[in-house]
């Protein structure tokens, strides 16, 4: 059967009887939704058939108030592109994401695996022998180990979230939504708890802050469960529970089940260790320490006996094991033969338990190649996890090796390195221009988080960004806040009336107020030279840093008295008053010549004024 693996909140409820308005329907004019699979509190998974490729899928349909969220849709189909980048075979294939264009919901289609989940085993078997519990973990760290490479986080790790196909094949699904869960306006207004809360780290519930070690906390508890066959806490009471993930301890496996090896319990602790630093770094490492703990307990790991209150303990009569009293001869040989098991034995035991062993050397903060060389010499065997980033430690050196340094390991046996990138940043996009929605969604594709919203005056239009803090180009630590200035549109100021002043003290009060003076000269014949005869504008309220026109005047404007005597009444008369002059004539009969002028020629006179012009 198709099993629901994405339902966040707890386990998924069968499907209901109830009429469902979406069965039959194609989404998209493709997706056509044949049955529900299971209903949760966040989606409903339908067995679906995609009719353009004529093939089964898994659809899961997100609920009409994550649907109507804008936010939630668009961080949705980031984190499904995301999700559909991821390529291991240990990881539920995503095809296709989208919203209905007719109904509004939005959807996302999955590979769909035949089969039940892990939660189906543990429900049907309990605890499980440290094998088979170590077979059905060790693919779903292969899987987030292919997540954390890729930057991805899965942040909901569960049974439910793990499927058991028919051909044996495991596969870990729901990577992606958890984050664009987190992130909506719904949850704030729900209250929504994502996560299933027996896998929660304490990082989670104290703060909601996850990385690549929230997800080895989960897979640690998981393994805890398939060992014992329950998760450490259990409660009626969410909140009961994750206060025990925030203050106590995940115990050993070992001291619920008898007969749990002790590597697999120093696997378990180590991987739950309320201090995120404590942990193996991520999905990469954890694998690696698990694969060196199968190997040490080979083929020969016990399987558990489960305490349980009030349960008979088995008892084997010996005549069950040996048979009826043996005779003196026969004691003899058994004899022998026991001390020389016995030999063997204790010669194997000290090799196995002492003799093939030796001390792992330390090797962390060496360059990769100096640790290879080193590990080599001694020789061991060198594998290398996908490189992680590292704020303490430098690019190209060893960041982590497994065992640890002074750690059991067998002598020529194989030692784990994760080198380092280096510390992880992520450089502030830019943005300016952008609507608040773009720019949060720029800075998310990189990897930080739009912080708190600041506003300031602008010319660009209301409520476009403007600027960020850190500038564009700053380099950031992955989800570092960065704040968002919005433009509040262009500030409005009072325009001083300058008029009558000198020219130096208006220039000084229009840029006092915030304006740029632009200056020109004018002929006044009212106002002093020097002085501000006109401003525009010259009242109101106009634009922080627009111009302000000044007309500053030269005075009255001067002309030459031009020379006309000796020319006739008519030519001397059209000469003044091109000069822009009046004429005054005064004749006396003769040949009418101009004899002189009042004022003379070349006198320097208004503009206008009048020259009399002598003639005879």
């Amino acid at each position: 059967m198709i099993m629901d693996t994405t339902v966040h909140g707890g386990v998924s409820s069968p499907p209901a009887r109830h009429a469902d308005a979406l069965l039959g329907r194609l989404l998209d004019g493709r997706y056509r939704l044949d049955a529900p699979i299971a209903r949760g509190g966040m989606a409903t998974v339908y067995a679906a058939t995609d009719t353009r490729l004529d093939r089964p899928v898994a659809v899961k349909v997100m609920r009409p108030g994550l649907a109507d969220d804008p936010d939630f849709v668009e961080r949705f189909a980031r984190e499904a592109r995301a999700a559909a980048r991821l390529s291991s075979p240990e990881v539920v294939a995503v095809h296709d994401q989208g919203t209905d264009a007719v109904t509004g919901t939005a959807y996302l289609v999955m590979e769909r695996v035949s089969g039940g989940t892990l939660r189906d085993v543990l429900r049907e078997q309990g605890a499980l022998p440290p094998s088979q519990a170590l077979d059905l973990l060790e693919p779903v760290l292969v899987a987030l180990a292919a997540a954390h490479a890729a930057g991805l986080v899965h942040r909901d790790v569960k049974p439910e979230n793990v499927l058991l196909s028919a051909d044996g094949r495991v596969k870990v699904a729901d990577f992606g939504l958890a984050r664009a869960i987190v992130t909506s306006s719904v949850t704030a207004t729900t209250g929504v708890l994502i996560g299933t809360v027996a896998y929660l780290a304490p990082e989670q519930v104290e703060h909601g802050r996850t990385d690549t070690r929230t997800d080895v906390y989960a897979a640690g508890i998981l393994l805890f469960e398939l060992l014992t066959g329950r998760p450490p806490y259990a409660s009626e009471s969410p909140m009961a529970v994750a206060f025990r993930h925030v203050h106590d301890d995940v115990p050993p496996p070992g001291r619920v089940v008898e007969g749990i090896p002790a590597g697999l319990d120093d696997l378990v602790v180590r991987a739950t260790r309320r201090d995120p630093a404590a942990r193996p770094v991520d999905a990469g490492a954890f694998l690696a320490q698990l694969r060196a703990v199968r190997a040490d307990l080979g083929d020969a790991a016990p399987g558990p006996v489960v305490r349980r209150a009030g349960a008979p303990t088995l008892v084997v009569p010996r005549s069950e094991l040996v048979g009826d009293r043996p005779t003196g001869r026969r004691r003899h040989v058994l004899g022998l033969l026991a001390a020389l098991v016995a030999v063997v034995v204790l010669a194997g035991g000290w090799w196995a338990l002492v003799g093939r062993w030796t001390d792992a050397p330390a090797v962390v903060g060496l360059t990769e190649t100096q640790a290879r060389e080193a590990l080599s010499a001694e020789g061991f065997t060198v594998e290398e996890l996908p490189a992680v980033h590292s704020d303490r430690v430098p690019e190209d050196h060893v960041v982590d090796q497994d065992p640890v340094a002074d750690g059991r390991v067998v002598a020529g046996g194989t030692i784990t390195l994760t080198t380092s990138l280096g510390p992880d940043r992520r450089e502030v996009p830019e943005v300016v221009g952008r609507t608040r929605e773009q720019a949060t969604a720029a800075l998310e594709d990189v990897g930080l988080v739009a912080g708190e919203v600041r506003e300031a005056f602008s010319d660009r239009p209301v409520g476009a960004v403007v600027g960020t803090e850190p500038e564009q180009g700053a380099s950031l630590p992955p989800d570092t806040e960065v704040v968002l200035v919005l433009s509040k549109g262009v500030e409005m100021l009072g325009v001083p009336d300058v008029q009558g002043a000198s020219r130096a003290d208006a220039e000084r009060a229009i840029t006092s107020a915030g304006f740029a003076p632009q200056v020109s000269e004018v002929f006044s014949e009212d106002v002093a030279k020097g002085r501000v005869a006109d401003q525009s504008p010259s009242s109101g309220r106009a634009p922080r840093g627009s111009g302000v026109t000044l007309e500053v005047s030269r005075g009255p404007e001067l002309v030459t008295v031009p020379d006309v005597v000796g020319e006739d009444r008519d030519a001397a008369e059209r000469t003044l008053e091109a000069a822009g002059l009046t004429v005054r004539v005064v004749a006396i009969p003769g040949p009418g010549r101009v004899r002189s002028t009042d004022p003379g020629a070349g006198a320097q006179v208004r503009k206008g004024v009048r020259v009399t012009m002598y003639v005879f």
